[in-house]
């Protein structure tokens, strides 16, 4: 079972589902990351990618995002993340996009689109994350002032020109927090 911790509909359930490979996020590590990053969520424009139950981006509604993409390739999960927003009634906040990781990334930078946070958490078997990094860079998607939510396991090692602003190891996960150099 998995709960919105803060904000607007703190306590409320999201529906999530069982697709072997997928994690959500717990609430304690949801909770700390929420903390760290709270100043910076009102009025925001997210990107929640590869969003399995949208639980990451549903919490950055709950705590005041202007907007979030939720992007994810796997049916069920569109399904899962349409299901909740709709119970919550926040559909008109959110942009549900059912695409491979790369072409959401040219459907932002086409429509020159970007973002203020971005949750991070590709399934950890790829160890993919510095490549989106870069691509994230590349493509023109980051605000000045961007604050990136890297969730990973203990295996990968990121190498990245962003400036790490936090880290930190909840077993066998590693949260990583990083912003751009101005």
């Amino acid at each position: 079972m998995m709960r919105i911790i803060s904000g607007k509909y703190k306590g409320r359930i999201l529906e999530g589902h069982k697709i072997a490979g997928t994690r959500p996020t717990m609430d304690r590590v949801k909770e700390s990351v929420f903390a760290m990053i709270q100043s910076d969520i009102k009025d925001s424009c997210c990107l929640d990618l590869f969003s399995g139950s949208g639980n990451l981006g549903i919490e950055a509604i709950s705590n005041g995002a202007r907007k979030v993409y939720f992007v994810d390739f796997n049916q069920i999960c569109i399904e899962t993340i349409e299901k909740n927003l709709r119970s919550l009634k926040i559909t008109e906040e959110a942009v549900v996009l059912k695409k491979d990781y790369l072409e959401a990334l040219r459907y932002f930078k086409e429509r020159d689109i970007k973002f203020q946070i971005i949750f991070l958490d590709p399934p950890y078997k790829y160890h993919f994350m510095t490549t989106i990094l870069q691509e994230l860079e590349q493509f023109g998607l980051l605000e000045k002032d961007v604050k990136i939510i890297c969730e990973s396991d203990n295996q990968e090692q990121i190498d990245t020109k962003l400036k790490l602003i936090k880290e930190k190891k909840y077993g066998s996960k590693w949260i990583h927090i990083y912003k751009k150099e101005n």
